[in-house]
């Protein structure tokens, strides 16, 4: 699942894309078919989904791990609609995460998880591999590793040719 570039904004619903960005914020698109666009001040709260976590009973769960168990259980276990009373989407999220913690994961935070799966389960980019989980070839990697080899020796030169005056 590709979550590049999605955003949620405080106090508006649903999902936006990234489009860019200039001096007086950033410029967002939303992920329905009207596709708006939209000019968000800077000082405005927006979290990147790939960021999100939720609360674990031992580590914090990534919302996209979240998203990708959703996803693998949608035939056995249906997702409910995100209007659901609580006791459905609590027993629903149990049956999905169960290593959550149910005292810090609230309802509505059950409510905006399922609502953001049916938003991107639509689109093109939840069936397509995300480019940061895939590793780099090898011969990408060495490159790097050379440069970070001469920006070494290189600051040791300049430390001998410090060292000499």
């Amino acid at each position: 699942m590709n979550l590049k570039g999605i955003v949620s904004v405080t106090g508006k619903p649903g999902l936006y894309k990234v489009v860019g960005q200039n001096k007086s914020g950033f410029i967002l698109e939303t992920l329905d078919e009207a596709k708006n666009k939209l000019l968000i001040n800077p000082n405005t709260r927006i979290a990147a989904l790939k960021e999100i976590t939720l609360f674990g009973q031992g580590e914090d769960i990534r919302l996209v791990d979240v998203f990708e168990t959703m996803k693998a259980k949608a035939v056995e276990t249906p997702v409910p609609a995100p209007k659901a009373d609580n006791n459905t989407l609590r027993e629903y999220f149990g049956t999905i995460v169960p290593e959550h913690d149910p005292e810090r994961v609230y309802a509505s935070d059950i409510k905006k998880v399922v609502s953001w799966y049916g938003i991107l389960s639509g689109l093109p980019l939840f069936e397509e591999e995300d480019e940061d989980d895939q590793p780099e070839p090898e011969e990408a990697q060495e490159p790097e590793e050379e440069k970070k080899q001469e920006k070494a020796q290189k600051q040791k030169k300049g430390k001998k040719q410090e060292a000499k005056k």
